[in-house]
This record gives structure tokens, C-alpha cells and sequence, in this order.
């Protein structure tokens, strides 16, 4: 290791001085010497990007925090306070809303990065960013994978499926102690370790380092940050989705024997099934989660296993804005389309002019159930 770590001093402060055809600096010829270590050599063969596009980068993120915070910061404040909402479902919905507000809190560091054009924060800022992106990012999949779990259990099993608070705090409990062991060991280099990537300014797990014990930790942090909350997602989704298809092709059929329109009461023709209204709040979840982490994912693949030349500074930026942008997408799916909360909203911050009318409480939670009423409990299929 010692020997490694000197042929890298060695190295890389020529990198640093190394200048393109076109006269352009290369990434990395801003940092001290005592810092190069901790970057990995790929990034360090790349011209430096125009200032420009740290600039615009930083912007980005800047109305991301702005945005991830405010909805975020108001779903946990109207969540925990109007005792209307404080389920055992919406727990979750506030766990969710605790992992995006803590994914996008560090933003900052990004932004002094961007705007001094590096490696600005050091290794310091380095571990911070990346460890507060591992516990919110793991986190928020697998509250994802149990907000699942429970629109299933609730839809399918409607007598028997009702979350209680005890329940749903035992699976925050276990949810945060499958989280936490995957930032803790990269970040106390026990397995795997934090290092910058693209343009210096964001930090992740290496995934670039070329050993044995290195390829492992990606494959295993691949297998349960991804793999593992991604199947439970769209296992549970796809049941609520044919239970609910089930559900109304036997009330169909029903209906056809007695000669009626349909067998429920109060239907609004005009409006959308059940079947469809879930089934598309399903498809926006599954969708959500697959276009904010597979590119991630597969980026973090390819530099462990494939050609790790495809990944230039530029194009592993992109990844990283998706899974912020979820950030800022989560309080709109979850919390801000729930007439409750928008009610609660209301009361709270009544300049906002929501004009939300209470009446929309049992519509919006009544259309949303199927089966008995038991299913409205959290409110969580108002979501579509």
C-alpha cells in the first residue's frame, strides 16, 4: 500500500502540469499535492471542463436544494404535526421525506466545489458529501421498497394488512440499520472508500479502483443499495396492479349478472377506475426510482467491471442530477397530491391560496380504496 500510494505522488503531479493540444489545464491542477491521494487517476487525464459548465452545474443544484428542502421540509412539518396524518403508513412518507432532505442538505458542498472550479472542500468535504449521499440514498430505496410493502399488504389483505405504529417503527428501525453498515465502511475504509468523481466536485464510492476486494464491495453495494429494493418495488407494485385488475374484472362480471351499470355506490362515470388510478400511480413510482438509480447503477458497473474509459468527468455528471432530481420529485408524489395534507397545508399557510375544499378528504381517499375502507388508513393510494 505503501509502495502504491508513493508511485501515485509520484505521478500524479505531472498529471497536473499536463497540458492539452489545446492548451487546456487538466482536472486535478488546482489541488495540493497532499491531496491528489484520495483522487482516483482516472479523472486526473481529462482537460478541466469550461467554468462555465461548473457554473451552470452549480445553479442546477442550487434550485434542486431550494426545491428538495421547501417541499421536503413542509412534508415533514405538516406529516408530524396535524395529528390527521400521523399514521403508521405516513411514517414512511416521512422517512422518505427525512432521506431526500438529507440527499439534497448537502448540496452546498457541491456548490463551493462548483464555484471554485474543484477539489475545493478537500478530502474532509469529500467524505461528508459522499457518506450523507450513501445513508439518504440507500435509505430512501428501501422506504421506497417498504411504502410498497404496505399499499400491498393494505390492498390485498385489507382486515388482516393494517399497519400499526409499532410495526412501522420496527421497519424504520431495520430500514436504517440495513442502511447504515454501507456508508459506515467506505467511510472508515474498512471495505470500499469514498473518492471524488467527475469533475472533482461530487464524491461516491470508488468504483474505478481495479482490485479484487474493490470489484466485491461495488458488487455487493450494487446487489443490495439497487438490486435488492428495486425487485421489492416492482414485486409489489405489479401484485397491487393485478390485484386491483382482479378486483375489478370481478366486479364487472358481477354487475353484468345483475343487469346494473356497477355495483359501486356514488360512481362518477367520468372518472378514472381504480385500476387505471393506481396502476398509473404504480408505474410513476417504479418509473421514478428506475430512472434516478439504474443510470447510476450501470455507471458504477462499468467502471468496476467494463471499459472504464467510457466514463469521462462530463458524462458521469449526469447520473449524479438524476438521482437529485428525485429529491425533488418524492414530496409531489408522496405528499403534496394527498388531500389531507393539502388541506393541512391550507390551514397552516393559507397564503399559498391552495383552496383545497375538506370535502375532497373522503373523495380523494374513498376513490382510492379498494375493498373495505380499512385501505384509506394512511392515505397512501390517494397518490396517483
Amino acid at each position: 500500500m505503501i509502495l502504491l500510494n508513493s508511485t501515485i505522488l509520484d505521478i500524479r503531479p505531472l498529471a497536473r502540469t499536463v497540458e492539452s493540444t489545446g492548451g487546456r489545464r487538466m482536472l486535478g491542477w488546482n489541488v495540493p499535492p497532499e491531496e491528489l491521494i484520495h483522487i482516483p487517476e482516472h479523472w486526473l487525464v481529462y482537460p478541466e471542463p469550461e467554468a462555465s459548465m461548473h457554473y451552470l452545474l452549480a445553479i442546477l443544484y442550487i434550485g434542486f436544494t431550494i426545491m428538495s428542502i421547501v417541499g421536503n421540509g413542509l412534508v415533514m412539518w405538516i406529516f408530524t404535526a396535524a395529528k390527521s396524518l400521523r399514521t403508521p403508513s405516513n411514517i414512511f412518507v416521512v422517512n422518505l421525506a427525512f432521506c431526500d432532505f438529507v440527499m439534497m442538505a448537502k448540496a452546498p458542498i457541491f456548490i463551493y466545489n462548483s464555484f471554485n472550479r474543484g477539489f475545493a472542500t478537500g478530502h474532509v468535504g469529500c467524505q461528508v458529501f459522499a457518506f450523507m449521499g450513501a445513508l439518504s440514498g440507500i435509505g430512501a430505496g428501501m422506504t421506497n421498497a417498504c411504502i410498497a410493502y404496505d399499499r400491498y399488504t393494505t390492498i390485498s389483505n385489507p382486515l388482516e394488512g393494517k399497519l400499526t405504529k409499532i410495526k412501522a417503527l420496527v421497519m424504520i428501525s431495520c430500514i436504517w440499520t440495513y442502511t447504515i453498515p454501507w456508508a459506515v465502511l467506505p467511510l472508515l475504509e474498512v471495505w470500499g472508500r469514498f473518492v471524488p468523481e467527475g469533475f472533482l466536485t461530487a464524491c461516491t464510492f470508488d468504483y474505478l479502483t481495479d482490485t479484487f476486494d474493490n470489484h466485491m464491495f461495488v458488487a455487493v453495494i450494487f446487489t443490495f443499495s439497487y438490486v435488492i429494493p428495486m425487485t421489492m418495488i416492482i414485486y409489489f407494485y405489479s401484485q397491487i396492479v393485478g390485484h386491483v385488475v382482479n378486483h375489478e374484472k370481478a366486479l364487472r362480471e358481477q354487475a353484468k349478472k345483475m343487469n346494473v351499470e356497477s355495483l359501486r355506490s356514488n360512481v362518477n362515470q367520468g372518472s378514472q377506475s381504480a385500476e387505471i388510478r393506481i396502476a398509473k400511480a404504480a408505474i410513476t413510482i417504479c418509473f421514478m426510482f428506475v430512472a434516478s438509480w439504474t443510470p447510476y447503477a450501470v455507471m458504477a458497473l462499468i467502471g468496476s467491471f467494463g471499459d472504464s474509459t467510457l466514463l469521462t468527468p462530463g458524462v458521469t455528471m449526469i447520473p449524479a442530477l438524476a438521482c437529485k432530481s428525485v429529491a425533488c420529485i418524492d414530496p409531489w408524489v408522496y405528499a403534496i397530491s394527498h388531500p389531507r395534507y393539502r388541506i393541512e397545508l391550507q390551514n397552516r399557510l393559507p397564503w399559498l391560496a391552495i383552496k383545497e375544499e375538506s370535502d375532497t378528504v373522503s373523495t380523494g381517499t374513498g376513490q382510492a380504496s379498494v375493498g373495505p375502507p380499512a385501505s384509506t388508513d394512511g392515505g397512501q393510494t390517494a397518490t396517483s
